[in-house]
């Protein structure tokens, strides 16, 4: 014996869940196109912005277990970077050779102490407002690194 459901209700059941089937489809297409679409333009935005030297950055550094601070300010020189360093006891020193590469600042500056000339090179990365990195010198035949860390600081409007 055959139980026999009416054509046109089975249908339009076979139908709704066609219906229902396609549109879950489509919205998680959707959901996935968007996320994947967002994700890549996040990541383009991300490798897109390069790290600023720009400004004056207030850094403190530790020789030994003494606490030390400089100023670094850097500049467009046209499309090259130039700058100079401060430090408590010498001020407006001019970096040599200031490079930004791969979010990498590199320079060197002659920190003049004690009737000392001591060329100190840095090695900075930049992330937003904040850098960190180390200065390496020669002195006394031996040399010395140290980490040094700062903030830009924020200009008055």
């Amino acid at each position: 014996m055959y139980l026999r459901v009416g054509s046109g209700v089975a249908e339009a059941v076979r139908v709704g869940r066609l219906l229902t089937r396609n549109f879950v489809e489509a919205n998680m297409k959707a959901i996935l196109s968007a996320a994947l679409v967002l994700g890549f333009c996040g990541l383009a935005v991300a490798q897109g912005e390069k790290a600023d030297p720009v400004g004056t950055w207030k850094c403190e550094y530790k020789i030994g277990d003494q606490q030390r601070t400089s100023t670094l300010t850097i500049k467009k020189d046209g499309d090259k970077l130039a700058g100079t360093m401060d430090w408590p006891d010498q001020k407006d020193e001019k970096l040599k050779d200031p490079k930004l590469k791969d979010g990498k600042l590199t320079f060197s500056a002659v920190r003049k102490f004690m009737d000392n000339t001591i060329p100190i090179e840095y090695t900075l990365t930049i992330d937003g407002d904040t850098l960190k990195g180390k200065g390496a010198a020669e002195f006394g035949g031996q040399k010395q690194e140290f980490d040094i860390e700062g903030k830009r600081e924020k200009k008055d409007k």
